[in-house]
């Protein structure tokens, strides 16, 4: 075993301090609406962090380390596209703002607003089929590394059996995650996630000062340049022959981005819980500047792991690492090598960490995973009850009720990711699989999501068309690549045919309807306004296009500072980004001059993460009191639990009638 008395005691005090925190929200959580949006109390700054911790995840940190010890440096520039779309979506409000403002708690249920019932269930059913089998190799995954980074026995002797430790691992954390979902709900979710967030940007920070004292520059420059011909880990336009993970890979990436945003589900309820929808937006634009710290750690830990491996100055260390590596075994060949490219970054991280940052790493990596599963769990176990079995019910349930029925839900969805991830074998990169089970859903949903926020001609008819086409292209990509392994298209070409497809048919079966929905009544502006949204009742919010770009009188002044701030940075990227690339088609551009950006780059990204998570830590405090203040004082309308009193669809005949077009 690896750990310390001293890692142990970080570990373990962590642990504690989550349990206390999930443990204060217990009295808030006897309403629906306060069960599953946290009673829409939820400042920017709470939504920012919690919101950033819960969708990143220890298998996120996983997928990043396998990405980034193959493509290095070079993924980085590509992934700049990714900072540029977060940072659009983000201040445009996009998707996010609309939403909120259907008062929505769960996307699905906005479908059912927009389209009809039948479609809201369908719609259910495939978010939640799409995305428990997604979430189905989470928990498998972040025990690995814990079994493999802590040093621990494969296997344990219990009672004269030999049992997988991993599946000890797995059964402990979700069984601990299923405690704080039980006892508060998502205001559990999002204080104990909030806590995590900061917890870990503080951690980024110690950890990337310490690796400065363990590698030099020239030492993982050197590494990095060992790599083959053609996929190069520094200069991305010398990168061309890097499997999978390329150029093309993140501009499929960009408009994908624009098209599941807010879609997926699997933290939807951090997209319901802002106090109104200005904060909503506010939340996102915040989340790309707490991300900052999160995403240099990535990078850095497995270019870290790839210098320790490969370099001459840590031969002798490296090859107990490498023995220990070999050493990691699945059911075949196949899923054995999946696991050691998984596991390579791990392995090589316990040994050339130091006491206590052992700890520390293990300690944000289990914070990741509880954040993560937190969220997940919530989010897949409420949107099966909400979205499937709540329509079909006649009666409505009493708050009681309501809450112990997603409860058990939640334990199914628990003990479904349990049983998944003993019994799944692995055959390809993590996002790989992510993005094909996440085609299932995401492939027709993103066009149903945007059209029906944006586009009063959208119909039922071109939902319906788009979300059967995105399921049939999800299924008809993997069963061929299944029959023939040579087939040149990935997971992420298959998702880019499903968007193009899906956005087309949905577009040209709504054009041949003639009705419109009422979008004022859908958004609830105008004389179906909501006090309890409103920024300022004296105040109008800009609607329209213009919400996209605008800042409306509903932005103070330190909102149009950090709008602007955002802004400028995003430019910045852009014109990085834009010269670069044109610099580099004209002329040679040498792999001493990208060595020379990229440390300059880590520089100015790590003063950033220092500014930023201070700026956090103050926000979220203020933002935490706030929270609970407001969940002492507002009243709960029983009603505000998912129901749909008026159905909104342009095809329907009557208030109680399923539209004809179904």
């Amino acid at each position: 075993m690896n750990m310390s008395f001293l890692d142990l005691a970080i570990v373990i005090g962590f642990l504690i301090f989550v349990i206390a925190m999930g443990y204060r929200t217990k009295k808030y959580a006897g309403n629906v609406a306060n069960f599953l949006a946290a009673g829409r109390c939820a400042g920017r700054y709470l939504i920012a962090v919690a919101g950033g911790v819960a969708g990143w995840g220890a298998i996120s940190a996983v997928a990043a380390f396998e990405m980034y010890y193959r493509g290095g440096f070079s993924i980085q520039w590509w992934f700049l596209l990714m900072m540029v779309a977060n940072l659009i979506a983000s201040l445009s409000g996009w998707i996010i703002y609309r939403f909120r403002q259907t008062r929505a708690l769960t996307v699905a249920q906005f479908l059912e607003q927009r389209y009809s019932r039948r479609f809201r269930i369908f719609a259910g059913i495939l978010c939640w089929f799409s995305g428990i089998m997604n979430f189905g190799l989470f928990p498998a995954v972040g025990a690995r590394f814990f079994v493999y980074f802590c040093g621990l026995p494969e296997t344990v002797s219990l009672a004269g059996l030999n049992i997988s430790t991993y599946a000890i691992i797995m059964f402990g954390l979700l069984t601990l995650v299923l405690y704080l979902l039980f006892t508060g709900g998502q205001i559990a979710v999002i204080v104990t996630d909030f806590f995590q967030g900061l917890f870990c940007n503080i951690i980024f920070i110690i950890l990337m000062v310490a690796l400065a004292g363990v590698f030099t520059w020239s030492q993982i420059t050197e590494a990095l340049n060992m790599a083959p011909q053609g996929q190069s880990m520094i200069h991305p336009f010398e990168a061309a022959k890097t499997p999978d993970f390329n150029m093309w890979f993140y501009i499929i990436g960009f408009f994908s981005l624009f098209y599941t945003w807010v879609v997926g589900g699997g933290t939807q309820g951090f997209e319901v819980a802002a106090i109104n929808p200005h904060e909503a937006r506010m939340g996102k634009i915040l989340n790309n500047w707490r991300a900052i710290a999160q995403q240099l750690i990535l990078i850095i830990l497995p270019l870290c792991a790839f210098t320790f491996l490969r370099h001459p100055d840590f031969a002798n260390f490296a090859e107990k690492a490498n023995a220990l590596i070999a050493n990691v075994h699945g059911h075949g060949a196949v899923e054995t090598e999946t696991l050691q490219k998984q596991m390579a970054v791990p392995i090589a991280m316990s040994i050339f960490l130091t006491k206590g940052l052992i700890g520390a790493v293990c300690a944000i990596i289990l914070a990741a995973f509880i954040a993560n599963h937190q969220s997940y769990m919530h989010s897949w176990g409420i949107i099966f009850i909400q979205d499937v079995v709540m329509p079909l019910y006649k009666k409505p349930l009493t708050p009681k009720q309501h809450i112990n029925l997603l409860r058990w839900s939640i334990l199914g969805v628990a003990v479904f990711i349990f049983l998944f991830g003993l019994i799944y074998r692995q055959n390809e990169y993590l996002l790989m699989f992510m993005v094909f089970t996440g085609t299932i859903y995401l492939g027709g949903a993103g066009a149903a999501v945007i059209g029906g926020l944006y586009w009063k001609r959208g119909t039922t008819a071109g939902a319906w068309t788009a979300m059967i086409f995105g399921l049939i292209i999800a299924f008809a990509g993997q069963i061929i690549r299944r029959i023939w392994p040579e087939f040149p298209l990935n997971s992420n070409w298959v998702f880019a045919i499903a968007i193009a497809g899906c956005s087309f048919l949905y577009v040209v079966v709504s054009l041949l309807g003639k009705k419109q929905v009422d979008m004022d009544q859908l958004l609830h502006r105008g004389k179906y306004a909501i006090s309890d949204d409103a920024v300022a009742l004296d105040k109008t919010p800009v609607t329209g296009l213009k919400a996209l770009i605008a800042m409306g009188p509903e932005f103070t002044f330190w909102d149009k500072v950090v709008y602007l701030s955002s802004i400028g940075w995003t430019l910045l990227l852009c014109a990085v980004f834009v010269i670069g690339t044109i610099l580099n088609f004209v002329f040679k551009v040498q792999t001493q001059t990208w060595t020379k950006f990229w440390w300059v780059y880590i520089l100015v990204m790590f003063v950033l993460s220092v500014l930023t998570t201070i700026w956090f830590i103050v926000g979220g405090i203020r933002d935490y009191v706030k929270m609970f203040a407001l969940l002492k004082v507002r009243k709960s309308d029983e009603r505000d639990d998912g129901r749909v009193f008026e159905h909104l669809g342009q095809d329907k005949e009557k208030n109680e009638k399923v539209s004809a077009a179904d």
